[in-house]
């Protein structure tokens, strides 16, 4: 069932789903909570259909905040707000009502949406790009008790971990992180099978991808080890490596799909690391709405503690560059012992000359 609300209120929103409710022969609402997801027309199809599938695990009431600020003076002047609203097969297990908010009104659009929240649930913002700098202290944000963002979609990926780092407030949480579960628990239950000990781990992936750099920096926290981060072609993560002093434990991903674990003295064995869908990540997060204290603390460590190896050429030129400093040293030496009395003699000679150096020095400096 779609109904559609132009020039509308909350009110009426409301009463619109009440009357659908009962259309439908359900009196009770029957929804655990609420998700907000704030985004533009480009994003609205795609969130709104992850939404509905994550519906099906959580039945849930939909509010898709659309702001349309205008173009013109004239549009920016006109304050409006339209509904769409989607009840039955259309929205999932829940209901879905999609808030277009026209002129000033999209500067106010926690106004509109709190009459909306269903009553003592818990709410869930989630902003599937284009998320605000302090996703707590944004006006919808302050709403909820779990505010969902996406650093994939930034400009820079990477830069925006620094960014979740410091306006982080428990109850934030990142897709990038969602992304990386089955990565850590496999590697966790790899670790439980064949108690080793870690002396440093490698984490290959594409670059400016931000799972990548989550995954490097919670290896990073709980083993306390070195980790290098190798930029590979990708899709997204592509191997694991935990070296051991019995040798590598390896989780490789090369296609997206299927991964190969490889450790010391076993065969390897297949494991299922396909890429999931954003409706499944949204399902995973909605599981739990308790402060993720792992997750914040790997977002809050820098990510310069990650290392890249260094290549060939440049180990073959710090090589040769420590081998030619070294002979300079042992042939000053040399030296020294051959003709000591040149040796001072030379020195003897230099401090005078470095005595008026430093005079001009100092006169051109002031």
């Amino acid at each position: 069932m779609k109904i559609d609300l132009t020039n509308t209120t909350s009110s009426k929103i409301n009463g619109a789903l009440m009357e659908a409710r009962r259309a439908r022969g359900s009196g009770a609402a029957g929804m655990v909570l609420t998700l907000v997801i704030v985004t533009d027309e480009g994003s609205a199809y795609d969130a709104l259909k992850a939404a509905n599938d994550a519906s099906r695990e959580h039945p849930m009431r939909t509010l898709a905040v659309i702001k349309r600020a205008g173009r013109s003076p004239r549009a920016r002047a006109e304050t409006r707000l339209d509904a769409e609203i989607l009840v039955g097969s259309d929205a999932g297990s829940g209901e879905t009502v999609v808030l277009r908010m026209h002129g000033e009104l999209a500067a106010h659009a926690q106004s509109v949406v709190l009459p909306l929240l269903l009553p003592d649930a818990p709410t869930v913002v989630w902003w599937p790009d284009k998320a605000p700098l302090h996703p707590a202290q944004d006006p919808l944000g302050s709403l909820a008790q779990r505010r969902i963002t996406d650093a994939v979609t930034a400009e820079s990926p990477v830069g925006q971990l620094a960014q979740r780092a410091q306006s982080y407030s428990p109850g934030d949480t990142d897709l990038a992180w969602t992304r990386i579960t089955g990565w850590r628990s496999m590697l966790a239950a790899a670790l439980d099978q064949r108690p080793s000990t870690v002396v440093s781990a490698a984490v290959e992936g594409e670059s400016y991808n931000p799972s990548v750099e989550l995954l490097g920096l919670w290896l990073t926290n709980r083993l306390q080890v070195p980790v290098e981060r190798v930029v590979t072609g990708g899709p997204g993560i592509t191997a694991v490596h935990l070296r051991t002093k019995d040798g590598d434990i390896t989780l490789d991903r090369p296609d997206g799909l299927m991964g190969t674990l490889s450790m010391p003295g076993s065969p390897d064995r297949q494991v299922a690391l396909k890429r999931r869908e954003t409706s499944e990540l949204i399902a995973e997060e909605l599981r739990r709405l308790d402060p993720d204290d792992i997750y914040a603390t790997a977002v809050r460590t820098p990510v310069d503690r990650l290392h890249e190896p260094v290549n060939d050429e440049t180990a073959a030129a710090e090589k040769i560059a420590r081998e030619v400093a070294e002979e300079a040293v042992e042939e000053a030496a040399e030296a020294a012992v051959a003709n000591p009395d040149r040796v001072t003699a030379e020195a003897a000679a230099k401090k005078p000359a470095r005595k008026a150096a430093a005079k001009r020095t100092g006169k051109e400096g002031a």
